[in-house]
C-alpha cells in the first residue's frame, strides 16, 4: 500500500456507492449491471416485512392494525388526547360495565385504538345497542381526564361495524 492511501473498509463507503464491497456482491449475486441495488433493497425490505409478520406476536399485530385503521379515518390518535378539548376518537371497543353514579346507573364502554383507551360514560344508560366489546366505534366529545384515564361523558357516537 503506498502512503497516504486509506484501507479499504468493507461497508464503508468510498466515495461511489455501487462500489461497496457488498454493492459489488449484490449486484453479482442479482445480475444487476448499472445503477445500484435498488432492486435487492425492495426485496430486503419485503422479506423484513414477511419475517416481522411471522415473528411478531398476534397482538402487535392486531395493535398496529387497528391504529392504521383509526388514522385512516382521520381520527385523534388517543396517546395524542390533550384534556378538556373536543376529540374524535377511533377504535374498538374492549369493554362494557353498568356502573352506578350518584345513585343512577351509567354505561362505562372503554374504547382502544392500541395506541391508548378512552372511557366514555353514558349517563343514565343501562345498554345501549351495538356497544359490545368487539365493534368499532367512533366516538365525539369533550375529553377530562380522572387520574391515569380519559374520559367522555355522553359522548356522539357512530357504531363502524
Amino acid at each position: 500500500m503506498r502512503a497516504g492511501a486509506r484501507e479499504a473498509v468493507p461497508g464503508v463507503d468510498m466515495g461511489r456507492q455501487d462500489a461497496t464491497p457488498e454493492a459489488v456482491r449484490c449486484k453479482q449475486a442479482l445480475g444487476i449491471s448499472g445503477g445500484g441495488c435498488r432492486e435487492a433493497k425492495e426485496a430486503t425490505v419485503a422479506l423484513r416485512k414477511m419475517v416481522d409478520r411471522l415473528t411478531k406476536p398476534v397482538e402487535d399485530l392486531d395493535r398496529e392494525a387497528l391504529g392504521s385503521y383509526c388514522d385512516k379515518l382521520g381520527a385523534t390518535p388517543m396517546n395524542q388526547i390533550t384534556p378538556r378539548t373536543p376529540i374524535r376518537v377511533a377504535g374498538e371497543v374492549r369493554a362494557v360495565r353498568i356502573v352506578p353514579r350518584a345513585g343512577a346507573s351509567a354505561t362505562e364502554v372503554t374504547v382502544s385504538d392500541g395506541r391508548g383507551s378512552v372511557d366514555a360514560v353514558f349517563l343514565g344508560r343501562r345498554r345501549i345497542a351495538g356497544m359490545s366489546p368487539g365493534h368499532r366505534v367512533l366516538l365525539s366529545g369533550v375529553a377530562g381526564r380522572d387520574g391515569n384515564r380519559y374520559i367522555v361523558y355522553n359522548p356522539e357516537y357512530t357504531i363502524l361495524d
